[in-house]
């Protein structure tokens, strides 16, 4: 355990309590053995101690937990090891000091209250932290809860998920969990931008009913589900290559160059809907149509110059510009990046995987139904997808 204090003193032991009415039998000895105990003025009030009340920026608290040489008692709300104070007093410490009561997770409670399981959700925090970054992480989000907090109240959650297009149905505001003035209020998207909320909240997202047992990961839809004009798309069994090429990382940014109808960017949102995902389109009317509800950025205008102002790549798909648009993409990619392209003329492919370092052709023939009934193929036009760097 590192030295936290210049004279060499840190607390002999810091018990963390997460607190409930009543508190458990342990928990209530930690804080009535405690030498200092610290904690917000309602927490404080709740177990009937004077203290150190919690307040201003996360390092002062810790600074001021340093100074005790004795034992310690951090209060928290519900489970403190859950999205809590248990990680930054553990990296300043060391987690053998520590000794930590939970209270059930407010998020537990949430849920409970809503009669749904939680086991599929996805739970983000965005207490303390970057909102845009929890509206990233949720919006294409089957079933999410997220911890707001004073500074990201449930109503600038709200207006942020409409913003970036979020689809869910039902959102539920469960505000106060555990306490005397609980309060759980079930509303839409709508109702939550426009209202005035409890920051003490958890608000859970979801569609319909919430209890789905089974999560369907699907790329490679068919392409009548897009809207496109004369075969500008990414066909279906090509997009599902593509998609796999690409080997798409759970967060990060990816550019759909050449996006076309959107196809790819859409599929690589929904299969990883923590990614950043920009599309790229000199005519982005189709793209418009078909991204609209989904979480994929739309850029009007001609690759490269369309790529000056946007964040550097973790993934670029290239779909069309050619080589000129290609060299510009792999000019930018991050490091470990992947560049995944597709062409119909063989130079032009060779080309590329001379800069990539695999080449692979995708040959295509759909079964088209004859007028007795029976079944014949129908080739399409083969596609060659380069991806890399070689490996």
């Amino acid at each position: 355990m590192s030295d936290s204090r210049p004279g060499g003193a840190v607390p002999s032991s810091i018990a963390v309590v997460g607190v409930t009415e009543p508190l458990g039998k342990d928990a209530q000895r930690a804080v009535e053995q405690a030498d200092l105990v610290v904690g917000s003025r309602r927490q404080l009030d709740a177990v009937g101690r004077d203290g150190l009340e919690l307040f201003g920026p996360l390092p002062e608290v810790l600074d001021a937990v340093a100074t005790e040489p004795g034992a310690v008692c951090v209060l928290a709300s519900g489970d403190p090891g859950f999205f809590g104070i248990v990680r930054p007093l553990a990296e300043r410490f060391g987690s053998d000091v520590l000794d930590v009561h939970p209270a059930q997770s407010s998020v537990a409670l949430a849920f409970a209250r809503l009669g749904l399981p939680w086991d599929d959700a996805l739970i983000v925090s965005a207490h303390g932290r970057p909102l845009a970054d929890a509206v990233a992480a949720v919006v294409r989000a089957t079933k999410a809860a997220v911890l707001v907090s004073p500074d990201n109240p449930p109503q600038a959650l709200g207006r942020a998920l409409l913003d970036a297009g979020a689809t869910h149905t039902d959102v539920a505001v469960c505000s106060r969990l555990g306490l005397a003035d609980e309060h759980v209020q079930r509303t839409d998207l709508a109702g939550v931008a426009q209202g005035t909320w409890d920051p003490l909240s958890v608000v859970v997202l979801f569609h319909g009913r919430g209890v789905a047992a089974t999560k369907t990961l699907a790329f490679g839809l068919p392409d009548t589900g897009y809207v496109h004009r004369a075969g500008m798309i990414t066909k279906a069994e090509v997009r599902a290559v593509v998609v796999s090429k690409l080997q798409l990382p759970a967060g990060g940014v990816l550019w759909d160059v050449g996006a076309g109808s959107g196809s790819v960017a859409v599929e690589c949102a929904s299969v990883a809907p923590s990614l950043d995902v920009y599309a790229i389109e000199r005519d982005a009317t189709d793209l418009r149509a078909n991204t609209a509800g989904t979480a994929v950025r739309v850029v009007e205008g001609e690759a490269p110059s369309a790529l000056f102002d946007l964040p550097d790549p973790d993934r670029v798909f290239v779909g069309g510009g050619g080589l000129e648009v290609l060299d510009a993409a792999r000019q930018r990619i991050r490091a470990g990046g992947r560049v995944v392209a597709t062409f119909a003329a063989l130079d032009r492919a060779a080309a590329a995987a001379e800069r990539l370092g695999h080449l692979t052709q995708v040959s295509l023939a759909r079964g088209s139904r004859l007028p007795d009934g029976g079944f014949r193929l129908a080739a399409e036009n083969p596609v060659f997808v380069a991806w890399g760097p070689a490996e």
